[in-house]
């Protein structure tokens, strides 16, 4: 079973302006072949379809805890392309005759508008559904771990390409996050190798060769030790990944290790309104009123929630209010 917190693996800054042909970019790490979609899952079913999990526990371990990385990747990627679509649109609520969508689509990718509701797609840059071809699980563990290391080598690349690609400061913190993360997990599988085989893949395959001192924005994560450290992802579970993830980093020495705290995250952002999209309905308020009155009757009326009584909150309808009457 998997474990959700409603935090993002790292804050990103808020979008400044829109920024439609940056979102279209950042798609390409979304449902691109070496996308998060694709490292997500392809750890996932190979973790699913391990054979011989207690008798090579280690490299399943790593499998499992990585594949619960990979997913708030994609929740990262999401919300930076969400990011980057906020205010694209003139904001006119219930006004379907005053083409509030006309001009989206000379710039950018039109899925976004058409089908995706202003906001992330499940496709590549250029709108293109994400492909399950891209799952790669033999059940050799040596050809799966190779695999894995080539993917997210092609990971690295794309996202260095999208770095290059926009001056976006809220594209760019998230390509300087996952550059740090995707190192992590290329020399998790680098390490796998080099326990299965004896040989140091290091020196032999060092790809893809990206210098992140010239990333301002990895190095802050570097600073604090991001690419040395590797996280379980289970409160306790998983624990024999140690086996496996150790040793020194091979470009500043520092020395590896699991850890068993998660990441201090950053603040999911709420999510703007776009009537004009009708996101998240074509009269908004309606929605705050239902949502006002649920939470009012919870109020009253405590629920069960594993035998004891629970309130619900009402900070985020308070919230929305606020934004639909402006």
């Amino acid at each position: 079973m998997f474990l959700r917190v409603e935090k993002l693996l790292c804050e990103l800054p808020e979008a400044s302006q829109p920024d439609p042909v940056a979102a279209q970019v950042v798609q390409e790490l979304m449902g691109g072949q070496c996308g998060e979609m694709s490292t997500l899952m392809n750890y996932t079913f190979q973790s699913f379809n391990f054979r011989g999990k207690k008798e090579a526990k280690p490299f399943y371990d790593l499998l499992a805890s990585i594949t619960a990385e990979e997913m708030g990747h994609i929740e990262l990627v999401a919300n930076t392309v969400n990011g980057l679509l906020q205010g694209a649109a003139p904001r006119v609520e219930g006004k379907p005759e005053s083409a509030p969508l006309k001009g989206m689509y000379d710039t950018g990718l039109p899925h976004h508008f058409l089908r995706g509701g202003q906001s992330s797609l499940p496709t590549n840059a250029l709108g293109m559904p994400w492909n399950g071809d891209y799952v790669y699980n033999s059940g050799d563990l040596m050809l799966d771990m190779l695999h894995n290391f080539f993917l997210e080598s092609g990971a690295r690349i794309s996202k260095l390409r999208v770095y290059e690609s926009t001056d976006n400061p809220i594209a760019r913190e998230l390509c300087g996050f996952l550059l740090v993360r995707g190192g992590v997990h290329q020399l998790t599988w680098t390490k796998a190798l080099e326990k299965l085989t004896g040989v140091e893949v290091s020196k032999m395959l060092n790809i893809p060769r990206i210098n992140l001192a010239e990333i301002p924005e990895a190095q802050k994560w570097m600073a604090i030790g991001e690419h040395t450290r590797l996280y379980r992802f289970s409160p306790d579970d998983y624990r024999d990944i140690v086996a496996v993830f150790n040793g020194t980093h091979p470009e500043d020495g520092s020395e590896l290790y699991v850890s068993e705290d998660f990441p201090t995250g950053g603040a999911v952002p709420p999510g703007e309104p776009e009537p004009q999209v009708f996101a998240p309905g074509y009269h908004p308020e309606e929605l705050v009123e239902i949502a006002q009155r649920l939470l009012k009757n919870a109020n009253a009326e405590p629920i069960k929630v594993n035998g004891r009584s629970s309130k619900a909150s009402t900070s985020a309808t308070v919230t929305a209010t606020r934004k639909t009457r402006r």
